[in-house]
């Protein structure tokens, strides 16, 4: 198994309020090589810059704060709440059964990792709207 398997299949910490996950974001330090991984695009091969990695997070924490329409969050999920190496973000009109136990739970939308992350090759294609959206985030 990969470290990055070993990871995703770890115990993950909920990143459960607006304003925690507002907090984390600022314990991330995006010079620290992070891979940036939209789950049914490509697998990066190599760690994005520190520009790319604000950029995204800047982004994502957007799209989450206008497309997750709850008082909450809980689709932040990290290996280390403190000091984060693996990140897992749910896309929130993917939610399916996110938490808990399922036999068939959804891929996350996208990860945040500083290991190579393998390929989770998903069961159906990337909706073209969030193809666009990752696509941008890079151009």
């Amino acid at each position: 198994m990969s470290a990055f398997h070993d990871l995703y299949t770890g115990r993950l910490w909920s990143i459960m309020s607006w304003d925690q996950l507002t907090a984390f974001w600022g314990r991330i330090d995006p010079a620290a090589g992070w891979y940036l991984y939209a789950v049914g695009e490509a697998v990066p091969i190599a760690p994005a810059t520190a520009e790319a990695t604000s950029s995204c997070i800047h982004h994502i924490d957007e799209l989450l704060r206008r497309e997750h329409h709850h008082d909450y969050c809980a689709i932040v999920y990290a290996d280390d709440i403190e000091k984060p190496s693996f990140i897992k973000i749910y896309d929130p009109n993917n939610l399916g059964v996110s938490c808990g136990f399922s036999d068939n739970p959804p891929l996350p939308g996208w990860i945040m990792c500083q290991v190579p992350p393998d390929d989770l090759k998903p069961a159906h294609p990337l909706p073209e709207g969030r193809k666009r959206w990752w696509a941008k985030l890079f151009n």
